[in-house]
Formats: C-alpha cells, structure tokens, sequence
C-alpha cells in the first residue's frame, strides 16, 4: 500500500542536500503534466517562479535531471524568499501557435470539447492555475523565467492569460510568436518541417523586415503583465530578442531590456559540470543577480 493519493501526487526527495517535491498536475485535457518544486524555509505562503526552457517533452526523467544539475537558479530564488518549480510539459507543435488559432472550449455530452489540441504554453497556464490553489502558494506573486523556447513561451502565455506578476523572457526564440518569415538560412528538412536552427536573426533591421507587424502589434497589446526581456550579446537571434523588447516598449507595456556578453546559451539556468559543481562565470552570477532583484522587486519577496 501506499500513502500517496493518486489524485494529487506528490513524492519528496533529497537532491544535493535540498528537499525537492515531485508533482504531478493535470492540465486541461486531463494529462498530467512532472513539475519539480523547491520552497524556502518556513510554512508560506510563498511567492513562486516557474522555469521553463526549451520546447517540451522527456517527463519527469527530465524534471528530476533539472533539479539535480540546473538547480542553481532555484537555490539562488530560495534564497531570496522565493519558492520555484521546473516545469516540463507537451512537446513543442510546428506552428501550431500560429496554424491553430485560439483555443475554443466547448462542452458536448456533458464533458469538455477542444476546437484544436493542446499547446505547450497552455500546459504552463494549467500548472500554474492550480499551484494558486496551494495553501504554500501566494497566487498573487506568481512569476516566470522562460529561456529560448520557454522564453517565447512567456509572450504566449502573458498575451493571453494575466496571472502572473511579472515574467522573464530570456533569449526568447520568438519567431514564431513574432509571426517572422525566415530567411533563406532556413529550409525544409526531409520530414517535411522546417530547420531553422541556424537562422541568421542578429539585426534588429532584418528582424523586423521580416515580421508580419499587424500580428505581432495585436498579440502585444493584449500584454498586462511586466517582462524583463534578456539578449545575449553574440547570439545569432539577437535580433529577435531585441525586437520583441522594441515592440513591447513601443507599444507602451512595463518591460526592461538586458544583454549579455555569454557564450552559452541558456546562461540564466547554469548547469552542473562532471566535476559536480555548477559551470558559471562572473557574467553569469551578475545575470542571475539581475534576474533575482528585478523578480523579488515585482513579486516583493
């Protein structure tokens, strides 16, 4: 037998000294969704920041490595009175933010009805609709950091749902949200979806040559919450990442915009190297700081 409730699990373990909880949360269509959450000494309740990085799938398998070996951001916001979670959720759709158009919920023979499937950044607004349900949880200062793909998710999600009280959108891979039409460094891969990993998107100019603005201006405008957008000073999609807090700015929303001088992307979430400690350098823990004092500033941890 076991003391779990299969409706609401929530398995704990220690990783590196520190007590993670394992959850499992259902999002919209009734799929569970793996989250890691760490907490802060103390009952709460706690404001809370949700991680997400890259396009989707690998479960909990990839929820218990990132606690493990990308929980530095997480130690740094516990520090500062801040709970956090590593989400994973569905797998990335090809367009399927742009080709899929809103989401309608119906209701037939008495359950839900959906006009299209479920997307990734809508798995995010599930897990973070029920964790303001917790008792631990403060609802009212929820935040995110979304890196590359998770990054783009924070547009997606702020555009569309007002939950959170501030979100951080690093080095976001907009393009999609942005409604860009890549150039000529991009091509269609034999199964027949596009390979854009080495599109060339480092000139704000070109970014927004390429950009249907009337799209992109609606999905801004629709923008209440305040964004802290982060560039890497060298990334080939630099452009994007400076375009998309150009829009914002323009459009008269609460956004800020950094950039870094770092060779790795992903440098908001410092990973753990062989040698058991984590891989960061100066740059990277004056980053960090940044992202931790402008998120307890909005969330007033």
């Amino acid at each position: 037998m076991t003391n779990v409730d299969p409706e609401a699990v929530v398995l704990t373990e220690t990783v590196n000294g520190a007590v993670t909880q394992l959850m499992y949360i259902e999002t919209w269509d009734g799929l569970y969704a793996p989250i890691g959450v760490r907490k802060p000494e103390g009952e709460g309740p706690f404001p809370i920041v949700l991680l997400a990085a890259g396009n989707g799938g690998e479960g909990m398998a990839w929820v218990r490595d990132a606690v493990k070996n990308r929980a530095y951001i997480m130690d740094r916001l516990a520090e500062a009175g801040m709970a956090s979670a590593w989400l994973r959720y569905r797998t990335e759709v090809e367009l399927g933010y742009n080709d899929g158009g809103a989401l309608v919920r119906d209701v037939r023979q008495g359950r839900e009805m959906f006009n299209r499937g479920l997307l990734e950044y809508e798995d995010e607004i599930a897990i973070a609709e029920h964790l303001k349900t917790l008792p631990w949880v403060d609802g009212e200062r929820m935040g995110m950091i979304g890196m590359s793909h998770g990054g783009e998710m924070a547009l997606k999600i702020t555009s569309e749902w007002h939950g959170f009280a501030a979100a951080v959108a690093s080095e976001p891979a907009a393009h999609e949200y942005l409604a860009l039409t890549p150039d000529d460094t991009a091509f269609v891969a034999e199964s027949g979806m596009r390979n854009i990993e080495e599109m060339q998107m480092a000139e704000v100019d070109k970014v927004r040559r390429r950009i249907d603005m009337e799209v992109a201006g609606k999905r801004i405008a629709a923008i209440r919450t305040p964004l802290l957008v982060m560039g890497r000073d060298e990334d080939h999609l630099q452009g994007i990442f400076r375009t998309t807090y150009e829009l914002l700015h323009e459009a008269g929303k609460d956004a800020e915009w950094v950039s870094y001088d770092h060779d790795f992307h992903g440098y908001v979430f410092p990973v753990r190297g062989d040698s058991g400690e984590y891989e960061l350098n100066d740059v990277q823990v004056g980053a960090i700081d940044h992202v931790v004092n402008w998120l307890a500033q909005r969330l007033k941890a």
